[in-house]
């Protein structure tokens, strides 16, 4: 009996292990067939990415690049055909006029200026200089977001210093043009065109401008004098005399640079300004800036 026993004991135990090693064996191939599955998903997600990517970029809409958004004005230096088209800008069939503005921007007057372009919507041009660049970057800022040419007048307007020597033009033009793109938060703007403190012609330093406008040129920078002014830096001093001096230089005139300035002390400048629009608009002429030739 107690043989029968321990033999039916023995059996028992024979029996559990059997169960046990079944269900491992179970377990195991159950395991190895998950990991297979899983690796099998893992291994063809690896070999897509490639495709899918391409894929992507094809459906995304195509954006341009940041530089080009950012610099949707003037981001280039001048070719032959656009210097040719500012030195012929006093030739033209139809009747235009080119408002410019020199030794800007000024906190004072130029936001005024640039009211009263706004309500007229006219567009101008602005020969700025480097020095009120750096003190009034804000203010030239609203100047370009407003759509208006942001020329260039050299950094100092001190003659002994900008007509030291024939290079000394490109340099303030460069030390000026930096401090633009600063302003307008647009590193690769490029003002491109020039006026040379007084005019490009005459005066103690005609020699030296004489070569600096060569050197200007071989950088493909134009230089641009003007063809009528009101003379509101020279002795104009009431709105008559203003318009008077404005009537006899634009007189026979198809297409005209008008001479004008914002600096801080030309309050009467701002004031005339309306007369001379409407002046403009009764003789028929087109407002243009200089992006309408470049």
């Amino acid at each position: 009996m107690i043989m029968y026993q321990i033999e039916t004991v023995k059996n028992n135990k024979n029996k559990k292990n059997i169960i046990i090693i079944v269900i491992i064996a179970i377990l195991l191939i159950a395991l190895a067939i998950f990991a297979g599955i899983q690796l099998a998903k893992y291994t063809t997600k690896q070999e897509q990415p490639e495709q899918n990517s391409t894929n992507q970029e094809e459906n995304k809409p195509q954006e341009k690049p940041k530089e080009v958004i950012e610099n949707s004005k003037n981001n280039f230096k001048l070719n032959n055909e656009q210097i040719t088209a500012i030195n012929n800008i006093y030739t033209s069939n139809e009747k235009r006029a080119f408002l410019t503005f020199d030794d800007g921007p000024s906190s004072n007057i130029t936001p005024t200026i640039l009211d009263i372009l706004k309500k007229e919507n006219v567009k101008a041009t602005f020969f700025v200089l480097g020095t009120m660049v750096k003190s009034n970057p804000e203010i030239l800022k609203r100047t370009y977001q407003e759509g208006h040419y942001i020329a260039n007048h050299g950094y100092s307007h001190v003659y002994k210093n900008i007509y030291a020597n024939e290079n000394k033009p490109l340099e303030e033009y460069h030390k000026t043009n930096e401090l633009i793109q600063k302003a307008i938060e647009q590193p690769n703007y490029q003002s491109n065109v020039f006026r040379f403190p007084g005019g490009s012609n005459g005066g103690y330093y005609e020699k030296v401008k004489t070569k600096a406008k060569k050197v200007l040129e071989e950088n493909k920078v134009a230089y641009l004098d003007w063809n009528a002014l009101t003379n509101d830096a020279n002795g104009a001093d009431t709105e008559e005399k203003v318009m008077k001096n404005l009537k006899s230089t634009c007189k026979g005139k198809s297409s005209v640079v008008i001479l004008m300035h914002d600096a801080p002390n030309k309050e009467l400048t701002a004031k005339t300004l309306p007369k001379v629009i409407e002046y403009l608009k009764e003789k028929e002429y087109n407002f243009k800036s200089l992006y309408d030739i470049l």
